[in-house]
């Protein structure tokens, strides 16, 4: 079977069963294709649709915009270690110099001294700053962190993503993204 959509990406923003998005950044979406799919397999139900009609010879409907999950997802209490998720908790800046240019990490306590590859020992570093320090301790060079490091929680990585917004954001998504957010008194 063939389906015909008009031109454009459509993406639908994936909830949990709890109307909250399965992730913050990124972002949880999914293309027109597996969002239909997951329709037509009942796993999801329709929160909000696009003006866009997708047509089979047999049939047409809206493409959906946002979806809810049927079965709740319990999300990971902790986050899986990696650069990505590392540079996210750091809030994509150098913990030296707040650079947010030619980012990779380091590790307080370098390798060769016997460091660990932990959330605990490693941090966000720019390029410059990471060659600076080498191999030397933190005592050593008098150069410290802006933040010490830690194993964020699911919590604090989504926080920390609701600061980088995606560059697309349709309105029939907003209600969602934010809801859940503190109010300024």
């Amino acid at each position: 079977m063939t389906i015909a959509v008009a031109s454009g990406a459509h993406p639908a923003l994936v909830l949990n069963a709890d109307y909250r998005p399965l992730s913050y950044y990124p972002l949880s979406l999914w293309s027109w294709q597996d969002t239909a799919k997951a329709v037509f397999l009942d796993r999801v139900n329709i929160v909000s649709e696009y003006e866009t009609v997708a047509r089979s010879p047999s049939f047409e409907f809206r493409l959906p915009s946002v979806v809810s999950l049927k079965t709740f997802v319990k999300p990971s209490r902790y986050p899986a270690f990696t650069r990505f998720n590392v540079f996210l908790r750091d809030r994509f800046q150098c913990q030296y110099c707040g650079s947010r240019d030619e980012l990779t990490f380091d590790h307080l306590i370098p390798r060769s001294k016997g460091g660990q590859t932990t959330w605990e020992n490693v941090i966000t570093a720019c390029s410059p700053c990471n060659l600076k320090k080498a191999n030397k301790s933190c005592e050593q060079l008098n150069m410290w962190p802006m933040h010490m490091p830690f194993q964020p929680s699911i919590q604090d990585l989504h926080n920390h993503g609701r600061g980088f917004p995606p560059n697309y954001l349709h309105e029939s998504w907003l209600d969602f993204l934010y809801w859940d957010t503190e109010l300024e008194p």
